[in-house]
């Protein structure tokens, strides 16, 4: 189980990168998400999926590495797709989701570094959830305002 734990929080072995593992996996997402186009109710059945497989895979992981470690970026996949989940399919908004999300994941304000300070898994991944739901929400008002073409 540990096998497949770590190639989930992994997210497929991106967070064997040696820099800018978390980076990585956000982008890789996104070029995937541009690709893949799924109804809302298969958008919310995945985001839940990864929400669970992202807590149970980070707890495991950290028994063998530390809490946290920046080898596991499932959190990152699943930050971008909160980010990005119920919008339209747009290199605009995929760009823009990207680096917002990017912003809150690393400068973590507004309670999210909090968040990190959960136990285990959940807090692994509840910063990232919670910069994900602050990015989904500003791409929302800039959609809401037709701001700059959205």
């Amino acid at each position: 189980m540990i096998k497949l734990a770590g190639i989930i929080a992994t997210a497929g072995g991106i967070g064997f990168l040696r820099k800018g593992a978390g980076t990585a996996a956000a982008v890789v997402f996104c070029i995937a998400w541009y690709f893949i186009s799924i109804g809302y109710i298969y958008q919310a059945l995945l985001l839940v999926a990864l929400l669970a497989a992202g807590i149970w895979s980070a707890t495991r992981m950290e028994t063998v590495w530390e809490h946290d470690s920046n080898r596991i970026v499932i959190d990152e996949v699943l930050g971008m797709m909160i980010t990005l989940a119920f919008l339209p399919n747009d290199v605009q908004y995929i760009i823009t989701g990207c680096v917002l999300f990017r912003f809150f994941d690393i400068v973590k304000p507004l309670g999210i570094r909090r968040a990190e300070s959960l136990p285990r898994g959940i807090g692994v991944m509840a910063d990232d959830v919670l910069a994900g739901v602050y990015a989904h929400l500003l791409l929302r008002l800039c959609k809401y305002f037709e701001i700059s073409g959205f």
